[in-house]
């Protein structure tokens, strides 16, 4: 379901604007957020969240093939604000948290569409399934980061959107009430190691 938002932020590190030739960068998990909404039996959307966000990516302004994202997410740390619900959220009829308890996306291929935007393609594993997904990035910004805690280190910020069909990964329960389609929205910081 939203486990597709947290490989979207992913999608977000692919673009390269003024990053040297293959820079290694690591996720910032303070400033790296992975939302997702469903629609509730056509009444209203429901949002969510993932708390436990990690990942790494390289950018390469010259190759853009040569970028590679990996983005996990903990599947229990799901959080929509309703503990029933995020519990519900956790069980088989959903993540299955236990059994399948990361989700993770890798960026293969990147496809630019404008000066700071593209699109990211990768494989998302959910639920012990692995199928294609694409998100649209947008690079927001390259420089070395101001706060003085981080010491003027590199730092690249995107934004990825996208949806998938949770259905797909093999997520049943409750559709058509609760939507197939899930929209994700990803925003990420990542700082040059």
């Amino acid at each position: 379901m939203s486990r597709l938002a947290s490989l979207a932020i992913a999608a977000g590190l692919a673009l390269p604007m003024s990053a040297q030739a293959a820079d290694n960068y690591k996720l910032d998990p303070t400033h790296t957020s992975v939302f997702f909404h469903a629609n509730h039996i056509g009444y209203s959307k429901v949002f969510g969240l993932f708390r436990d966000v990690s990942g790494e990516f390289t950018l390469d302004e010259d190759n853009l093939s040569a970028n590679k994202v990996r983005i996990l997410i903990k599947a229990a740390s799901i959080d929509t604000n309703e503990k029933a619900r995020d519990e519900h959220l956790r069980s088989p009829d959903f993540f299955n948290a236990k059994e399948f308890g990361e989700i993770v996306f890798v960026g293969t291929r990147v496809e630019k569409t404008g000066d700071k935007a593209g699109k990211l393609h990768g494989d998302l594993t959910m639920l012990g399934v692995t199928k294609p997904a694409t998100l649209d990035i947008t690079l927001n910004k390259i420089a070395p980061h101001p706060v003085p805690k981080y010491n003027k280190v590199q730092t690249a910020g995107f934004s990825a959107r996208g949806t998938i069909k949770r259905t797909d990964w093999g997520m049943k329960y409750g559709v058509p009430g609760v939507s197939d389609e899930i929209a994700l929205m990803i925003e990420v910081e990542g700082h040059k190691q």
